[in-house]
């Protein structure tokens, strides 16, 4: 069952989200003609005010932990709504990162409606994984700006949405799997690796996890390629793959050892007939004594 936190990012989301609502209603209602020029509506000038408005009511509403979560989720909402205006009304150099826009709000804002509704015990205004890490805040504004100077210098790149459409695949498939990992394990899942096993802590070897020893992982993986090949950003391509790759070969590495610790010749067993889904990993593996 959803926690009370999960009810209220809903409510802040659909807020966000609803901005798309009160553009169209000036866009194309009559009864408005007499105070508002449909041709004249700005969509960013809108953004401004509706975002200053939404923030002032949820601030009003909410305290404390209950305002994070409302904010960070009317965040999410608004950023899907751009992206979604971006991928309509922007010229065809600009869709590819309206797009990626889309993605991200989807992928942020289902990580923490699924650990509401998974793992509600867990969850926090971090669960929203926004605030992951330095290096993640850098590698976005990367890609940003790389996508920037490919805009700029060679403009015509971006138009070549077929690229984009195959990057919207992967990062589909990476958002199902991890997603797909998180409701398979449910209250086993959390965003930071245990240091001591739980009473209610068992190996989920089931579903996804019957696929990949750690599908969250490999669903991430593929999605944080995936986005830089929906904006095209082939640098960023290379970059991310690689990084990502370091970062889950030390994690996964580290992460098995604690497993081990946890259910022993169970997770051995486990290891020997599913393998870990990522290209040249294989975490820390015991090699069984042959008689």
């Amino acid at each position: 069952m959803i926690s009370k936190n999960g009810i209220v990012s809903v409510y802040g989301f659909l807020l966000g989200l609803s901005i798309l609502f009160v553009w169209l209603l000036l866009r194309n209602s009559d009864l408005l003609d007499t105070y508002v020029d449909p041709a004249v509506v700005n969509p960013l000038h809108l953004f401004i005010v509706y975002a200053a408005i939404a923030n002032v009511l949820v601030r009003v509403v909410n305290r404390g932990t209950t305002y994070k979560v409302c904010a960070q989720a009317l965040f999410l909402g608004l950023a899907m709504a751009a992206g979604l205006l971006i991928s309509i009304q922007a010229p065809a150099s600009w869709k590819p990162f309206g797009w990626y826009i889309c993605v991200m709000a989807i992928f942020h804002y289902s990580e923490f409606l699924s650990i509401a509704v998974c793992n509600p015990k867990t969850l926090t205004s971090s669960s929203f994984m926004l605030d992951h890490s330095i290096a993640y805040g850098v590698a976005a504004t990367t890609s940003w700006l790389e996508y920037l100077l490919w805009h700029y210098f060679l403009r015509d790149m971006k138009t070549i949405h077929e690229i984009s459409y195959f990057g919207l695949l992967l990062c589909a498939f990476g958002e199902a799997l991890r997603k797909g990992a998180i409701w398979t394990a449910r209250d086993n899942f959390t965003h930071l690796v245990q240091q001591e096993k739980a009473q209610t802590h068992t190996l989920v070897t089931h579903g996804v996890y019957s696929w990949f020893r750690h599908p969250s992982y490999v669903g991430w993986f593929y999605w944080s390629i995936g986005t830089q090949i929906v904006m095209i950003n082939p640098v960023c391509v290379v970059a991310y793959a690689l990084a990502s790759w370091k970062f889950f070969k030390d994690r996964i590495y580290y992460e098995e050892i604690t497993l081990l610790n946890f259910f022993g010749e169970d997770y051995i067993s486990y290891q020997e007939k599913v393998g870990i889904g990522l290209p040249f990993i294989r975490g820390f593996v015991v090699t069984r004594d042959k008689q």
